[in-house]
């Protein structure tokens, strides 16, 4: 009989590529992940992977084997589901994953509401300023913010918010920005999650729409919006940063808003799951909890 345990680890082996991925995603060690793979190719009769020094591969068996496994384990997973549910609610783990500045600002005090409502269902959070890998690493809902990259996720929108550039006095004193040829000179700190950080299309105060570029190369560059944050409170330069994020910082003067009367595109909030036949409850419950959440706090 088919260890499903052992096909959640094969799985997990493939959609990471590497033993090594794979059980930082699992939580376990690579010697178990690298046991339990044998043991699965033993029981089953049949090569599943090719190992070498510079990649894995799936066999031509495990090409057949793999996708049938993940049906599996999505068919368990729903039976469990549905039989938690019928008997006694939510239950089991809610894996969920965001952006640590909008995490522990919006995220994390409504997961602790929807655990206040739902005792029996475990949560876990991870914050982190990368996009995980939903399937591989066991994510039930990831919150992203900005614009999706085409994806084979579904996404469910729940809200969207204005970016604004900002810089602390002290800077804007000693460097005066009253347009936007001033403020594609400034020194600007970017973001190097995105795409473009320096290219933006902006709405002038005539409602004229134009391409903005910035025309110096960043003298700061950070992989997370609170590092941003933070080397503008510091005077380092201009930095474009969620309204959300720099709205303390705005009304107690450490920063402000640069050429407010334009606007930049504002940025949209997605609940990402992936796409499976069957959705758990628990995901369909958050994401509408949630949604109606963030709603709520914005009144």
């Amino acid at each position: 009989m088919l260890n499903l345990q052992r096909l959640t680890i094969f799985v997990a082996v493939v959609k990471a590529g590497s033993f090594t991925a794979a059980a930082t995603a699992l939580g376990l060690t690579k010697a178990v992940v690298s046991f339990n793979i044998k043991q699965l190719e033993a029981e089953s009769g049949v090569s599943l992977l090719v190992r070498s020094t510079r990649r894995l591969s799936l066999t031509e068996a495990g090409e057949r084997f793999y996708p049938r496994c993940q049906h599996l384990l999505e068919e368990a997973q729903n039976l469990l589901d549905d039989v938690q549910r019928d008997h006694q609610g939510l239950s089991g783990v809610l894996r969920i994953t965001s952006t640590p500045e909008y995490g522990s600002q919006v995220v994390v005090p409504a997961l602790a509401a929807f655990s206040r409502e739902h005792p029996q269902l475990r949560i876990q959070h991870v914050s982190s300023s990368y996009h995980a890998d939903l399937i591989a690493e066991r994510f039930d809902v990831a919150i992203r913010l900005g614009q999706l990259a085409d994806s084979n996720h579904r996404a469910a929108p729940v809200d969207s918010f204005a970016i604004l550039p900002v810089a602390a006095p002290a800077y804007l004193a000693g460097h005066p920005i009253e347009n936007l040829a001033q403020l594609a000179q400034a020194t600007w700190l970017a973001h190097s999650r995105l795409a473009s950080p320096l290219s933006w299309q902006v709405t002038t105060p005539e409602r004229q729409a134009i391409l903005f570029d910035v025309e110096k190369p960043p003298n700061i560059v950070a992989d997370s919006a609170a590092a941003l944050l933070a080397f503008a409170l510091a005077g380092a330069g201009v930095a474009l940063l969620p309204e959300w994020l720099v709205r303390p910082a705005i009304a107690s003067g450490q920063l402000q808003a640069v050429l407010s009367h334009h606007q930049f595109p504002r940025q949209s909030i997605y609940a990402l799951y992936p796409n499976t036949r069957h959705v758990p409850e628990k995901v369909r419950v958050f994401i509408d909890f949630f949604q109606a959440w963030v709603g709520r706090t914005k009144r």
